[in-house]
């Protein structure tokens, strides 16, 4: 128990604190106790400032610009898991579809730039639909978003209905050129990779090509070509695979840099002599001003937790595979090359969205 009374050794000392506690009760030490707690407050605020949660400090959304079932859905799915054991806090995946992307773009670049909202960007939204829309594209995604790193690339293959009698690239390009004007290819939309591949690809050999997009994506495009609506498309091998094994579309040539375990008999067009390799690829991006740190651990946790087995077995099965950027500038200069690269396709071919 502790003795609350006090003791003095001499009446000198008694007075000396009465005085003391007087001038207490009166107020007399209130500026020099108030000087003293403002001090400790100053010495113990960069303390309080360093116990601040370490990013991430609660669960990261990563926002899909596509619907749920798509090939982004796809592949958010597959890395969502991963991110999430890397980064020590749930990834929770929110898809926000519409405008071939656009929409879910839009939405990340005005979101809070702290790192717990990312993008998973592809191809089409990040490096082709600013030069489709202009102006009406309320973003700039080299201005507005700041890169993280790659994750993924889907094949994507030329294929023909079977009643064209052609078995390669070259017999088709022979085909078509002795016809112009008069043979169809059916695309995923106006502006989509499968029609900017075809538009190069007829560019590039002097084709005169009949272009039917569907607004419905790969889905329509690719049941009325194994109808026979339609006669030739590129598509991304996920949306084409079952009816390229069994026969009813016949596969042509790949446009990746080598050819697939799945079609060991199916060239690449580069085999071919024409120089075209191109897939569908993926990346996670973050709006502009978000912290080094949150960028760099992102990519860390994309580039350790995305090469093993379980990842690249799972993405086998939707013909993807993993793609790896080394570092977040190696990932935005990616992003400029593939942007001039489709840019020149759109202005050489004259489409134009809004």
């Amino acid at each position: 128990m502790i003795n609350s009374a006090v003791t003095f050794s001499s009446l000198d000392d008694k007075t000396h604190t009465m005085k003391t506690l007087h001038m207490h009760r009166n107020g007399g030490l209130r500026l020099p106790l108030m000087l003293a707690a403002a001090a400790l407050t100053l010495v113990s605020m960069p303390a309080a400032v360093q116990a601040q949660p370490a990013w991430p400090a609660k669960p990261i959304r990563l926002i899909v610009p596509f619907g749920a079932g798509g090939a982004s859905d796809f592949v958010a799915r597959v890395i969502g898991p991963r991110l999430a054991e890397q980064l020590g806090q749930p990834v929770v995946i929110e898809n926000r579809a519409g405008a071939n992307g656009n929409v879910g773009m839009e939405f990340v670049a005005r979101a809070a730039p702290d790192g717990y909202t990312t993008f998973l960007g592809n191809i089409g939204a990040i490096a082709i639909n600013p030069h489709l829309y202009g102006a009406a594209l309320k973003v700039d995604p080299m201005k507005d978003l700041a890169p993280v790193g790659l994750v993924s690339e889907t094949t994507t293959m030329l294929l023909v209905h079977p009643s064209l009698p052609v078995r390669n690239a070259k017999e088709l390009i022979a085909f078509i050129r002795a016809r112009p004007g008069e043979i169809n290819y059916a695309s995923a939309g106006s502006g989509s990779l499968s029609h900017l591949q075809m538009e190069l690809l007829a560019a590039q050999n002097g084709l005169k090509v009949v272009h039917v997009p569907y607004k419905g994506g790969a889905g329509q495009a690719v049941t009325d070509v194994v109808a026979g609506h339609v006669t030739v498309t590129i598509q991304t091998l996920p949306s084409v695979m079952t009816f390229a094994q069994s026969g009813r579309l016949r596969p042509i040539a790949l446009t990746t840099a080598k050819r697939l375990e799945q079609f060991p008999n199916v060239p690449t067009l580069r085999e071919e002599g024409m120089d075209i390799v191109s897939t569908s690829w993926q990346g996670i991006l973050v709006p502009a001003g978000t912290p080094a740190e949150a960028i760099r651990r992102l990519h860390v946790a994309i580039n350790q937790g995305l090469p093993v087995p379980e990842v690249r077995e799972r993405f086998a099965t939707g013909a993807t595979d993993v793609l790896l950027s080394p570092s977040p500038q190696a990932f935005a200069d990616y992003i400029r090359a593939e942007s001039a690269r489709w840019g020149k396709v759109v202005r050489d071919a004259g489409i134009r969205l809004e």
